[in-house]
């Protein structure tokens, strides 16, 4: 009762110190893969109450990933109710999303869950992106879609779902991603937004719309597929029976397309209009660059999709970043006081010991389902810090990968922004500042996709004119990591050796 109190004290604090006329609350939601993150933020961008909803996810065989849509449904119904609790809802206008990608939901005709969603993180579809890549051809797959097949598309899955449950397959009548479901469940529209559809492997990037060609491959009517939206677009208004299990006074509230995770994030920090970056550091870890136009990277190492702004991005994706340490942390050495592990690290640049971090197989640049995490030149004198911080190094040097294809294109990177549950390290974020050789900005407030989404609810009712603006408005940047020459110079080695050892590697896998 003593917090519920504060929460609304603070609420009702915040609007007459500022003098504020409330133009709204705005909520927003990072449906992730271990749990849902959401907050309630006013239209100064200022976090009202913000809290994680856990959820279970399932490996049902090993290499598959799976989760349950209705834990997610119910999951956001718990977390609105908590966040909304003590203020007046009736100031609340918008709902937006960031959400993890690529997971194919498949609805009946009767819009119930035919089965358990197939994740990001799934690598059944092995099989079907080889048919994809080498019997359709990469070269037609870019001209259908900027991209090429990775295990972790919806496509693949889609195909494997038609090869290995025909009868699932047969009751599709509506394909949606994940945070796109509960969308839906809040407003009854089957809706997607550019920026989440650009990892289907089933839509025509530039000319933003589905692809004729892929649907067909697949197997699959238009008629199946979500409507399309820009991130920023209004979709839909809560349905009455939705507004009231939430505890809302009207259906008003509007409900905004959202983003994939990624460009979520991006958003959130900043990182819009032309030639920004942005790395996060969450489950897994992205290398994000901003375009005004669209382009294609030739050798398909890295991602072409659009934009939550309206325009496009370049991005690399690892499978495994904070979900590495996590893994180290928490299975291996069995704690989770991270810091205490990171602690004992002193002498960065000289290890000896590096951490191949492909625990779930890789996308970017490699794209192989098998390759999987090694740990490479221990000694007898080799230490637990001495793992944990080829651990950190080893992410590292995995975004590092994706940067170089993208500087091979001409890109000139300086600065980036920097997210995820990771980039609440000093000793990780110095540690890519030199191994990236890049200046990593950090943001006074930092919730990755979540507050993203209530950017995008902001400007979809109309509190700022477009994405760039509510960007430059929110996105605060509170200190910079610079890379140090001489770190950069070790790192620089470093990185070559590393660069050597996948390549070595590949045959055993």
């Amino acid at each position: 009762m003593k917090s519920a109190l504060i929460s609304r004290r603070v609420c009702s604090i915040r609007q007459k110190i500022r003098g504020v006329n409330i133009m709204g609350y705005y909520i927003g939601i990072d449906l992730g893969t271990s749990a849902v993150k959401m907050l309630l933020m006013d239209a100064n961008g200022d976090i009202i109450k913000s809290i994680a909803k856990e959820y279970p996810i399932y490996f049902p065989q090993n290499g598959w990933s799976e989760q349950d849509p209705q834990d997610w449904w119910n999951a956001v119904k718990a977390g609105i109710q908590e966040i909304t609790a003590f203020c007046d809802k009736s100031n609340i206008k918008g709902i937006s999303f960031g959400g993890q990608m690529h997971g194919l939901v498949m609805l009946d005709e009767n819009d119930k869950i035919i089965r358990p969603a197939i994740l990001w993180n799934d690598g059944r579809s092995a099989k079907q992106c080889k048919y994809l890549n080498n019997e359709i051809g990469k070269k037609k797959l870019t001209e259908y879609t900027a991209n090429i097949a990775f295990a972790g598309f919806t496509a693949p899955k889609i195909l494997w779902v038609r090869e290995n449950e025909p009868e699932n397959f047969k009751r599709i009548k509506k394909i949606m991603l994940p945070k796109d479901y509960i969308a839906y469940k809040m407003t009854g529209i089957h809706s997607t937004d550019y920026s989440d559809a650009s990892g289907m492997l089933l839509l025509d990037v530039k000319n933003k719309c589905w692809s004729k060609e892929m649907l067909k491959i697949c197997g699959i009517d238009e008629s199946v597929m979500p409507k399309l939206f820009e991130s920023y677009d209004v979709i839909g208004v809560l349905k009455s029976e939705v507004a009231k299990e939430l505890g809302f006074s009207s259906d008003s509230v509007k409900v905004i397309a959202g983003a994939g995770d990624n460009a979520a994030a991006a958003v959130g920090t900043g990182a819009v209009g032309n030639g920004k970056c942005n790395l996060s550091l969450g489950t897994s870890g992205t290398v994000f660059i901003t375009q005004n136009n669209f382009s294609v990277d030739s050798n398909n190492a890295l991602h072409s999709f659009a934009h939550a702004d309206g325009k496009y991005h370049l991005m690399g994706c690892m499978l495994s970043a904070a979900s590495c340490n996590k893994w180290w942390a928490e299975e291996i050495l069995q704690t989770r006081d991270f810091a205490a592990e990171q602690a004992p690290i002193q002498k960065l640049g000289e290890n000896n010991v590096f951490f191949l971090p492909y625990l779930m197989g890789e996308r970017s640049p490699h794209n192989n389902p098998d390759a999987r995490g090694v740990f490479f030149g221990m000694s007898m004198d080799t230490t637990r810090a001495d793992m944990t911080q080829a651990v950190l190094e080893g992410v590292a040097f995995g975004l590092r990968d994706s940067l170089e294809v993208a500087r091979k294109l001409g890109i000139k990177i300086e600065r980036t922004k920097i997210c995820g549950g990771g980039a609440k390290s000093p000793l990780w974020k110095k540690i890519i500042a030199n191994v990236m050789n890049l200046k990593v900005d950090v943001l006074e407030v930092e919730e990755g996709p979540s507050m993203g989404g209530a950017m995008l609810a902001a400007v979809g009712c109309g509190a700022y004119p477009d994405v760039e603006t509510v960007g430059k408005k929110m996105a605060h940047v509170v200190d910079t990591v610079e890379p140090e020459e001489e770190l950069v110079a070790k790192y620089e080695e470093k990185y070559q050796k590393f660069k050597k050892l996948y390549p070595s590697l590949k045959p055993l896998f």
